[in-house]
């Protein structure tokens, strides 16, 4: 109870030891976030994660997150994860997060054990090119079937998952799924990253998942912002209902019904200095040519943060 509760007050508090985002400690009041392109937005071109390296810094993203599936095809066919990270870096473009799908969070001790090792396997290749988080969602309880997990027993499980990424250099971030059986809410993440009693622990919050999974907006408040790494960015229509709406459904900020002005200013305001990651999923884009979607998206995402600070 002590070191949950310690827990709880160093998120709150914004304590020194915590993790703190890659991105500059000053920006203007303004323009507070850095812009990063998750790659899914441009996944139907199917192009190589070095093709969409150049399609985000000719678009003017300063961020990228990458899938690791992504990185692992890239060395797959001969590439170096070194040489991407220093094409990055060159192109003055960070790595706020990635995303991973490694099973740390299951009930079973054997495949737990597997998924802490592909977790450390995913670790070392976000390292490699230069990033400082990776994405740890609740793969493996997310149907219906799947056992339930008892939210302390995850943040036991997840205090694990960050001492590794203590070895690694890389942070992991508790994802909300919306549509998930586990990890559904805001709420479940911060109880998960607070009873872990990591000092580096943190959440990884998505518009549209928040939407999904029935969580207020006005729940990002209660978060130390500067705690977080990136937000995933995104905006969805009225109709299909929450009930029913998909990923796929997912549409440019500002485009949509979700309080964009609500959300930004409550990040500015908690102190979140990270990155806006425009992760979309839809159809329609992904028939597009990429870089047509990519200069869309940032500059709607501009257009988003200037229409909330003026």
């Amino acid at each position: 109870m002590a070191t949950t509760a310690a827990s709880a007050a160093m998120l709150a508090a914004g304590s020194g030891t915590l993790a703190q985002s890659p991105a500059p400690a000053a920006r203007p009041a303004n323009a507070p976030f850095g812009y990063c392109l998750n790659t899914s937005t441009v996944r139907g071109a199917k192009l190589g994660i070095d093709a969409v390296v150049d399609i985000a810094a000719r678009a003017g993203f300063n961020g990228i997150e990458p899938w690791i599936s992504e990185l692992e095809e890239f060395e797959k066919k001969g590439g170096s994860l070194k040489d991407l990270g220093k094409k990055l870096a060159d192109n003055g473009i960070a790595v706020p997060s990635a995303i991973g799908f490694a099973k740390w969070i299951v009930n079973d001790d054997a495949e737990r054990a597997k998924g802490l090792e592909q977790m450390k396997r995913d670790m070392d290749k976000v390292a490699a090119i230069g990033g400082t988080h990776i994405a740890a969602p609740a793969v493996g309880a997310t149907k219906p079937e799947d056992p339930a997990i008892d939210l302390l027993a995850a943040g036991a499980r997840y205090r694990e998952v960050c001492n590794i990424g203590d070895q690694a250099g890389v942070i992991p971030e508790v994802e909300v799924w919306g549509f998930s059986k586990t990890l559904t809410r805001l709420a479940d993440a911060m109880m998960v990253a607070i009873a872990s009693g990591h000092p580096k622990a943190c959440v990884l919050a998505d518009v549209y998942h928040l939407y999904k999974g029935g969580s207020d907006a006005a729940g990002l408040r209660l978060i130390n912002g500067a705690t977080m790494s990136c937000i995933h960015f995104n905006d969805y229509p009225a109709d299909p209902p929450r009930e029913t709406i998909t990923d796929a459904h997912r549409i440019f900020p500002g485009d949509g019904v979700a309080p964009i002005k609500q959300i930004l200013t409550t990040l500015r305001d908690t102190g979140f200095r990270g990155y806006l990651s425009l992760e979309l999923f839809n159809r329609d884009y992904w028939k597009q040519a990429p870089p047509k979607v990519a200069e869309a998206g940032i500059a709607k995402m501009k257009e988003a943060v200037a229409k909330a600070f003026g």
